[in-house]
């Protein structure tokens, strides 16, 4: 019993580190970073070849759309809250149609 105490004791300390006021946290950012200048870029009548040289190839593969791409990027200050970005990009016959979605306001400086 009284070793079950100890390491309960031990692992509620443990845990309690984590969440230390004080810790440093850094900012997150994860996917593909799109601007709008990479979005002016693109035209109908690209190639899927094209345009991922322009945005680069999208972190997930769609494998149940051939013809929809989506382009995911999430950031996070700090240990706040999450912000996400979504911009999906339409084929038809491997040939680029439109893009639909709103960008983030991408701050590097934060």
């Amino acid at each position: 019993m009284q070793k079950n105490l100890i390491f309960l004791m031990f692992t509620f300390l443990l845990l309690q580190a984590c969440s230390f006021p004080g810790v440093y946290k850094i900012n997150v950012q994860q996917g593909n970073i799109i601007t709008q200048d990479m979005l002016d870029t693109l035209k109908p009548g690209m190639t899927k070849k094209q345009v991922y040289f322009v945005l680069g190839k999208p972190v997930i593969d769609n494998v149940f759309n051939p013809n929809l791409e989506n382009y995911v990027y999430t950031y996070q200050r700090a240990g706040g809250e999450s912000e996400h970005q979504i911009i999906k990009v339409h084929y038809q016959a491997g040939i680029y149609q439109n893009h639909e979605g709103t960008l983030l306001e991408y701050n590097p400086a934060y």
